[in-house]
């Protein structure tokens, strides 16, 4: 047993690192343990022998290669940690560690950072998803085909027994995360995961977060820079003992969205390095139109909120058309930035102040717009109140809007392309 008081590889590397290499297949033969299934626990003395024994027994008779279970008790005052001792001297493969902090995120990130098994994996100690998804979790990250597997409860194929308020609350964070973030991936939070080493060792450098919200950041940041995720359809069972403190762990995912939509926007991530060379591709965003429209429309719901909110604020001060011009021009601005880089995958600041530009002239036609909705409102109907100002001008900001996608899509970003390494 180790004790661990820091995770390791905590801090971001100096000088982004090169290209993943292309995937490749493991060897029929590896002498080493190909796969590590980490069990995180705090305070888990009735779940946590009969769980790894259950899984270890699996593994033992349905996994083809050497494997290791290892369990990461995140300081446990209980009997856990003697129970973990226990268990490790006695099933062959099982290791466990020990953490001086709570967090399960800081549990994942301290023992996949010092795994050697060239694939990860984690599970709940609840065993809430059935053993039996998961040889087809790991196998396309063995077989070379995926950089990432994760379990998903939302697709064809799952079958789900949990009540109504984690139902909803579930598939409201996923959509939650789709509507803002774009995601592509179905489920975030199912306790059921696998990455690829070599991946991993880029990705967790740069995922901040140490509680619950560590899943959804892990998978946010893989996504975006083009890596694989492959999706296992899960049969689960929702455990009535489940010890998640909703509302705050609701907050906090909240701010963890919050935070990871502003670094991506502004190119805080060096997004390149976790590419793959070789013929992969280059992780930029798809240039369908569905996927631009969506992300698209994502933006302008939040860059629209901004502008309504900057023109209630100066219209006391400065006037309708005053107001509207500045709160236009400045979540124009932002809406460019984010545009570029969320809906049109562009990377990198070559091209930028061309685009940027670009982008104000589309601006214009918004405020022409705009402007024209005002004076035409205030002609027709000189008493109309503040309400009616507001109404008239969402209307003539959507129509707005959607020219502006066309510019955008056609003049400003007309073709997938990258502009070289994103800043770090």
């Amino acid at each position: 047993m180790r004790t661990v008081l820091r995770s390791v590889l905590t801090d971001r590397p100096a000088t982004e690192p090169s290209a993943l290499p292309r995937r490749a297949p493991l060897s029929a033969h590896h002498p080493d343990p190909v796969l590590d299934v980490v069990v995180p626990v705090h305070n888990e003395e009735n779940d946590l022998e009969p769980c790894v024994r259950r899984l270890h027994a699996h593994l033992g008779e349905t996994f083809p290669y050497a494997f290791r279970i290892t369990i990461a008790d995140n300081a446990s005052t209980d009997a856990t940690p003697r129970i973990a001792a226990r268990l490790a001297a006695e099933l062959p493969g099982t290791d466990w560690i020990r953490l001086a902090e709570k967090g399960r995120g800081r549990a994942l990130h301290t023992a996949w950072s010092r795994s050697r098994a060239p694939v990860l994996a984690y599970l709940d100690v609840d065993l809430s998803t059935d053993l039996a998804a998961l040889l087809p979790l790991v196998a396309p990250l063995i077989s070379g085909h995926s950089d990432i597997a994760i379990g998903t409860r939302l697709a064809r194929g799952s079958r789900v027994v949990r009540g109504p308020k984690r139902e909803i609350i579930s598939r409201c964070y996923n959509g939650l995360l789709r509507g803002t973030l774009a995601v592509g991936f179905s489920d975030a939070q199912c306790g059921f995961k696998a990455v690829r080493r070599d991946v991993a060792e880029r990705l967790l450098p740069l995922v901040e977060d140490r509680e619950w919200f560590f899943d959804t950041e892990l998978l946010v940041i893989a996504e975006r820079a083009g890596l694989r995720i492959h999706e296992v359809p899960v049969d689960w069972v929702d455990d009535p003992d489940s010890r998640v403190h909703i509302l705050s762990t609701a907050l906090a995912d909240l701010r963890g969205m919050a935070r990871i939509g502003g670094a991506l926007a502004c190119g805080r991530l060096p997004l390149s390095a976790l590419r793959r060379s070789g013929g992969d591709l280059a992780g930029e965003l798809p240039a369908g139109l569905a996927r631009q429209v969506v992300r698209f429309a994502a933006v302008g719901a939040a860059s629209t909120l901004c502008y309504l909110l900057l023109y209630t604020v100066l219209r006391p001060g400065t006037g309708a058309q005053a107001a509207n011009a500045i709160a236009l021009l400045a979540s124009a601005i932002g809406n460019t930035a984010a545009n570029r880089r969320l809906t049109f995958g562009v990377r990198g600041r070559g091209g930028a102040l061309r685009q940027h530009l670009k982008g104000l002239a589309a601006f214009l036609i918004g405020l022409a717009l705009t402007s024209g909705s005002l004076a035409l409102l205030h002609h027709t109907a000189p008493g109309a109140g503040r309400p009616v100002e507001l109404m008239a001008l969402v209307v003539a900001n959507l129509a707005a809007t959607l020219l502006r996608f066309l510019l955008f899509r056609a003049w400003v970003f007309p073709a997938r392309r990258t502009t070289g390494s994103s800043a770090a």
